[in-house]
This record gives C-alpha cells, sequence and structure tokens, in this order.
C-alpha cells in the first residue's frame, strides 16, 4: 500500500511540473507576443487534461482496494483534490495562450503592460505552484504562510489593475475593448493564485489535518 501511495504521489508530481511548465511558457508568450509558444501551451493542455482522469482513477482504485484511513486516506483525497485544481490552472494557462493567438493585447502599449506589474504577478504565480510543490515533497506545511502572503499581493495587484485599466479606456475609448479583454486574462492570474491558495489548503489537511478553509487561514 506504501507503494502505491508514492506512485500516487508521483503522478502528481509530474502532472504538477507540466502545469508549471505551462504557465511559464503562458508567461513567456504573453510578455514577449510569441504565438508560436502560444501554440504549444495550447497542444499541452490534453496532457494536463489526461492526467486529472487518470490521477482521479487510479486513486478512486485505491480507496476501493485498500479502504485507506487516517493520514493515508487525507493524502489520497487531497491527491483527488490536486489534480483537479491543477487541471483549472492549466486551463487558465490555455486562455493566456488564447489571448496571445488572437492577438487581444491590440492597441494597449508596453507602458500600460509595465504599470499593471503583470510580469510581477506571473512571477509570483510561478513562485507559489513551486513552493507549494516543495511544500508537498517535502511534507513541510511551514511554508504555507509565505505562500498565502504571495496570494495576497496578487490579489493587491489584480485590484489595482482596475483603476489602471479605467484610466487608460478613459483616455482612449478605441482600446476599451482590448482593456477589457486583458482584464479578463488578469482575472486568471488572480483567479490561479486563488487556485495556489487551494492546494496550499489541501496540503495543510494532508499533513496536519488541519482544515483552512472558508476564513480558517490564520
Amino acid at each position: 500500500m506504501e507503494k502505491e501511495l508514492q506512485l500516487l504521489k508521483e503522478e502528481v508530481s509530474e502532472m504538477w511540473k507540466l502545469v508549471l511548465s505551462q504557465v511559464e511558457k503562458a508567461k513567456q508568450a504573453f510578455l514577449s507576443n510569441d504565438v508560436e509558444q502560444a501554440r504549444e501551451v495550447i497542444s499541452r493542455e490534453k496532457r494536463v487534461n489526461a492526467f486529472e482522469l487518470k490521477v482521479d482513477s487510479d486513486c478512486e482504485n485505491h480507496i476501493a482496494l485498500y479502504s485507506p484511513v487516517a493520514i493515508d486516506l487525507r493524502l489520497v483525497l487531497s491527491l483527488i483534490k490536486i489534480s483537479s485544481t491543477l487541471e483549472r490552472i492549466g486551463d487558465f494557462a490555455e486562455g493566456i495562450a488564447r489571448h496571445v493567438i488572437e492577438d487581444d493585447r491590440g492597441e494597449i502599449p508596453q507602458q500600460v503592460i509595465d504599470e499593471l506589474q503583470m510580469e510581477r504577478m506571473f512571477e509570483l504565480l510561478l513562485s507559489m505552484l513551486s513552493d507549494s510543490f516543495v511544500a508537498l515533497e517535502s511534507e513541510n506545511t511551514r511554508l504555507s504562510g509565505k505562500i498565502l502572503s504571495k496570494d495576497d499581493e496578487v490579489d493587491t495587484l489584480y485590484h489595482s489593475s482596475v483603476d489602471v485599466l479605467a484610466n487608460y479606456m478613459e483616455t482612449n475609448p478605441a482600446a476599451i475593448r482590448s482593456g477589457l479583454k486583458l482584464f479578463l486574462l488578469i482575472r486568471k492570474l488572480e483567479r490561479i493564485g486563488d487556485h495556489c491558495s487551494n492546494i496550499v489548503e489541501e496540503i495543510v489537511f494532508y499533513v496536519d489535518a488541519k482544515v483552512l478553509k472558508h476564513g480558517n487561514k490564520k
């Protein structure tokens, strides 16, 4: 049973690395307006979906065969939820890639992109994903506070983007459509941060048997 649990963890780890790569490539595609890299992100999305289906199936089979209890059951339940969350992050990475391919950035100048601090948002999200991966691999929840604080910074950047884009669109009415689409992309980034926080909650549940959901993060 221990060997099977380890195989499940390794499976989720492989999925995690793929999703991390997807977000990194989506970041590069957006910041450099690289259509080819955006197409690569979209083409690999099916692999992310396949990982989620396999993890779900393998975890269900493990529960049926071994009837795990206590920490082993918490691990299996957490892996199911983590794989589902990783799949959603993969969806958002694909959405960012489609934004690049469809040239939705349009007339938004680089100065506005810099003012929105989008590169910083991407860096925070990649750091959250990487630190969460380390937390699961090492079964060390001391990183949870650091990760959740980064989500707070992502939220701050997201809220400040409203004023930045509103001011720009007010003085550039022709760019309203592009501005609204860019705001939807920033919203995707904010949601990735939320999903990273959800992953942290699952890791703390598995390792420490503590529930951080619904405002109990302190």
